[in-house]
């Protein structure tokens, strides 16, 4: 079987169940931005190396937006059932995996950081923003078709593991955080 079809040639493409739309449907905008987000965590971890202590829980995100997107790409109106797993237990993860991140760091997590430190860091904000460019698409797909919950809450948490991730690196390696300014509910408790 060869991998080109033709059938993407004068600008549509097939979703889930079969149904073809233009690409730049807000549909195939939010799975399209989604591959990226995988794409660029597949060059972290391979940044990272194969022993690495994260390896395990970015290989479990990788494979969960591969289901998240799946399910993406079917419209609610689909006949054919999409038999891959749901990440129901995504934002949970992610949760988690912060407060162990948070846990051992040296210090709080309240400001907003200039993205940088060294590769790995400034690696994990380049995520960190795909993934709400990616929220951003999500959203405006909302707007016209339904969407399981624990996609939203689980591309949600997911930036907020990347900025944490990417301090985590910054406080293992001794590398100061460039610091911008409070963040905002924290400027309204002093």
């Amino acid at each position: 079987m060869k991998i080109y079809t033709k059938k993407g040639d004068k600008g549509t493409t097939g979703l889930f169940g079969g149904k073809r739309v233009d690409k730049d449907d807000v549909r195939v905008e939010c799975v399209g931005t989604l591959d990226e987000v995988n794409s660029t965590i597949g060059l972290l971890r391979s940044k990272l190396g194969n022993e690495h202590p994260w390896q395990p829980n970015l290989h479990r995100i990788q494979k969960d937006l591969m289901d998240m997107m799946s399910h993406l790409s079917r419209p609610s109106d689909a006949k054919k059932e999409n038999k891959n797993p749901m990440p129901v237990d995504g934002s949970d993860f992610c949760e988690a995996w912060i407060d162990a991140l948070e846990a051992a760091m040296t210090s709080p997590s309240d400001y907003f950081l200039l993205p940088g430190g060294n590769e790995v860091s400034a690696l994990c904000h380049v995520i960190r923003t795909q993934v709400r460019r990616g929220e951003r698409r999500l959203v405006s797909l909302l707007k016209t078709d339904l969407v399981h919950q624990a996609i939203p809450a689980y591309i949600n948490r997911l930036s907020d593991l990347f900025f944490t991730l990417a301090r985590a690196e910054m406080d293992k390696a001794g590398v100061a955080e460039e610091k911008w300014q409070l963040f905002l509910y924290k400027r309204f408790k002093e």
